[in-house]
């Protein structure tokens, strides 16, 4: 990476929220199938109870999630705790739903999650560390 100065990858809030809702939509789905399998008279507690989980979830962790910033610095990728990884340790950069999967030599995962434009985060970190981009 010749350009000095850093890149900063930040959370998406409405891909976070979006996330989260899909979530919601897919735990009412199973948790009310579930409940009509055993024969359950309240089908709405797997609707309301999947939102409601969900919801506490999404309303705990949105300053954590959201408050993580990676950064591509001068010839490392810096995590959210400040760790550094060269980039001569990535050896792969792939995408899963929103989020961007940064592997290392070692064989570490590490996740940037709620990406908005995962598919230009991953050419940036591939472009950066001069991995293929896929």
């Amino acid at each position: 990476m010749s350009d000095p100065t850093p890149i900063h990858i930040m959370s998406n809030r409405d891909t976070y929220i979006r996330e989260h809702v899909i979530l919601a939509l897919l735990g009412a789905v199973l948790m009310t199938g579930y409940l009509a399998l055993t024969e359950s008279s309240s089908l709405w507690v797997g609707v309301v109870g999947a939102f409601a989980a969900i919801g506490i979830r999404g309303f705990y962790l949105y300053k954590e999630q959201l408050g993580n910033v990676w950064t591509l610095a001068d010839q490392s990728l810096v995590l959210p705790n400040g760790t550094a990884i060269p980039f001569s340790e990535i050896k792969a950069v792939r995408g899963i739903f929103s989020a961007v999967q940064v592997v290392t030599t070692d064989g570490s995962k590490h996740l940037i999650r709620y990406q908005a434009d995962r598919a230009g985060v991953i050419k940036t970190i591939s472009t950066a560390c001069n991995l293929p981009v896929k």
